[in-house]
């Protein structure tokens, strides 16, 4: 088998990877559960802890509420619009104390520091459109895939 360099002035893309499986990129699609048992997916934006995938989100969303209730969910490399990268793989969810907060923050202020320019002034016009939410408690999911 043989292997051929990139053509001179092609670019090379590095993706992150994570100790996860088949996890690279930036968004990560968590499915969690309804009692129904029916999935639901949402692509979000993730860190790697030491084979812990972090997620930032908020206290009222869905999808804590629905960890909460069953920490089962199934994981898989996404795009930003959720259309799936990778294989889903089991995992387990849970909701971290809110002292986790800050140090999260950070970790994601790095990883995602470019993309954060463009959403911080969006995620404003929206905390402007909708007053109830501005005072909504952010909630660290941590990931563990089995």
């Amino acid at each position: 088998m043989t292997t051929m360099a990139p053509a001179l002035g092609t670019r090379m893309h590095t993706r992150v990877s994570v100790e996860a499986p088949g996890i690279t990129g930036k968004y990560l699609s968590i499915m969690s559960y309804r009692r129904d048992g029916t999935g639901v997916a949402t692509p979000v934006w993730f860190v790697d802890d030491g084979g812990r995938l972090l997620v930032m989100t908020t206290e009222g969303s869905g999808k804590v509420k629905r960890i909460r209730r069953n920490p089962a969910v199934g994981i898989a490399a996404c795009s930003a619009r959720g259309r799936l990268r990778s294989v889903p793989i089991p995992a387990r969810a849970e909701v971290l104390p809110p002292a986790e907060v800050e140090r999260v923050e950070r970790l994601m202020g790095r990883k995602y520091r470019f993309d954060l320019l463009f959403i911080r002034p969006i995620r404003a016009i929206q905390a402007r459109r909708h007053p109830e939410r501005r005072n909504e408690q952010p909630a660290i999911l941590a990931i563990t895939p089995n």
